[in-house]
C-alpha cells in the first residue's frame, strides 16, 4: 500500500514526495545553463557621440498675454480683440514663429464664463500652440 507505515502503528505516511520537484528544478537548471551564454552576447548599438559644437538656440519670442475679463471680453497684450479673430491671430503667430512658438499666458477673471474659456482653449489648440499657461 502506498501510504502504509513501516511499522505496525497503522498511521499514514505524511512525507512529501520531492522527486517531481527535483526533476523540475533540474530541467530549469539545464535551460538556464543553455540560455545564459546567449544572453551574454553583446548587441551592437550606435549611440550618438559627444560633440564640442554648440547648437544655437534662438531666443524665445515674447509671450502672448491674453486676458478674459468678467464681461467675457478678450484682450491681446492689453488691446481688445474680437472672439472671431482670436484663432486667426494665434495661427498668424504660430506661422511667424514656426519651431519656436511663443508662450500663451491666459489671465481669466473668476467671473468669466466657462464656455468662453473653452472656446479660447479650442482656438489655441487649433492654432497648434504648445505652451499655454494660466496666470492670475
Amino acid at each position: 500500500m502506498a501510504f502504509s507505515a513501516a511499522g505496525n502503528s497503522g498511521r499514514p505516511l505524511a512525507d512529501i514526495n520531492v522527486t517531481p520537484l527535483v526533476d523540475v528544478m533540474l530541467v530549469l537548471l539545464i535551460i538556464f545553463i543553455v540560455t545564459a551564454p546567449m544572453v551574454a552576447v553583446p548587441i551592437p548599438v550606435d549611440l550618438p557621440q559627444r560633440s564640442e559644437r554648440l547648437v544655437p538656440r534662438p531666443d524665445p519670442p515674447p509671450p502672448i498675454e491674453l486676458r478674459v475679463d468678467a464681461g467675457n471680453q478678450l484682450f491681446w497684450n492689453g488691446q481688445p480683440i474680437g472672439r472671431a479673430t482670436l484663432q486667426a491671430q494665434l495661427q498668424e503667430q504660430a506661422q511667424a514663429h514656426a519651431g519656436n512658438l511663443p508662450e500663451l499666458r491666459i489671465d481669466a477673471s473668476p467671473d468669466a464664463q466657462y464656455e468662453v474659456m473653452a472656446q479660447v482653449l479650442a482656438d489655441a489648440s487649433n492654432a497648434h500652440m504648445q505652451r499655454i499657461s494660466f496666470v492670475r
